[in-house]
């Protein structure tokens, strides 16, 4: 009796450690993918297609200036955690490849601009330039976005605001969709399932911004932004963005400079000036005092509103954005 008591007690433990490993295995599987996006935008978009499946962090938050971030040793550790990283790309996140070393982040890193077609800034690359509308001031764009003395501002001479326009706004879905399979093969079937029915939804507005902006006279689709933060928003839709600052958020532009801008405002009779949810007011506001354009509202350009707010998802930062420039442009 004694010798057989062990072995059926072995057996049953052994039993056991079978179901118990079972349990933990099954919820090691369902356990959420853990993700970290480069800035607000990028981050509502993983969210809707990541859903539940998705642990997100997000590292420029709500109102945050991605162009000028200072990461944290907490933003080392929420990378260090992650198996995924989805970044904008078009050297928009300059700061972000030091990080990601310094963090020893060994997971994968999506791109989710790879695919879209690229504009230049306004000053750069020859006479290519000149098939944009927003070629307004060269010079002044050239010496505000680039090398500019805080040396995390430069981008090269690609736009990376590339999120303003939405059919690049699918592409991002989908590199979304495709980096969450990757990284999650068992659940792939879900990313993509969930990418389509956004995307649907990103193609439905599309489709309403473009009728909105075709009703209103070409003559009267300019405004004055803070920075240069809405080329692929003009070049999708037909509206000219006349910039005040350039690209960079945080370069102060001359006097001669704002002078030109003003002269420009007045003899095209730019209907608009418009203030960014990052940007300081101050200027734009000087602009509409000495042109008589009216100021319109608050445009998101490079990060969401706080909840509760107009722009809380990218999908209505986009509609609000439209809605309120259409409002100022109607004759």
């Amino acid at each position: 009796m004694h010798s057989i008591l062990p072995a059926r007690r072995r057996a049953l433990l052994a039993m056991a450690g079978l179901c118990l490993s079972a349990v933990f295995g099954t919820a090691h599987a369902a356990e959420p993918l853990k993700a970290v996006a480069s800035f607000s935008i990028l981050g509502d978009i993983v969210r809707e297609v990541g859903g539940a499946d998705v642990s997100l962090t997000t590292l420029v938050g709500p109102d945050g200036d991605a162009h000028g971030y200072e990461p944290t040793p907490g933003d080392a550790k929420k990378l260090a955690d992650a198996r995924v990283l989805f970044v904008n790309g078009l050297e928009f996140e300059t700061w972000l490849p030091k990080l990601a070393k310094a963090s020893g982040f060994s997971g994968q890193t999506v791109t989710v601009s790879q695919g879209v077609k690229a504009r230049k800034f306004a000053g750069h690359g020859g006479e290519d330039d000149h098939d944009h509308d927003h070629d307004h001031d060269h010079d002044h764009d050239h010496d505000h976005g680039h090398g500019h003395e805080g040396g995390h501002h430069h981008h090269g001479d690609a736009d990376p605001h590339a999120w303003q326009n939405l059919a690049n706004g699918v592409i991002y879905a989908r590199n979304v969709a495709e980096g969450l399979a990757a990284a999650d093969p068992a659940r792939a079937q879900a990313y993509r399932t969930r990418a389509n029915a956004y995307i649907a939804r990103l193609q439905a507005l599309d489709a309403s911004v473009r009728k909105t902006f075709d009703a209103i006279p070409a003559e009267r689709r300019k405004v004055v932004t803070s920075h240069d933060a809405f080329g692929y928003f003009g070049d999708a839709y037909g509206v000219t963005f006349i910039s005040a600052m350039g690209v960079s958020t945080d370069a102060e532009p001359s006097a001669r400079e704002v002078a030109g801008i003003i002269e420009q405002v007045k003899r095209e009779r730019v209907p608009a000036v418009f203030v960014e949810n990052i940007s300081s007011p101050r200027l734009v506001e000087q602009i509409a005092r000495e042109t008589g354009a009216k100021v319109g509202g608050t445009l998101y350009s490079d990060a969401l509103s706080k909840p509760g707010q107009p722009g809380a998802t990218y999908l209505e930062m986009f509609e609000w954005n439209a809605r309120q420039l259409a409002a100022a442009l109607q004759p």
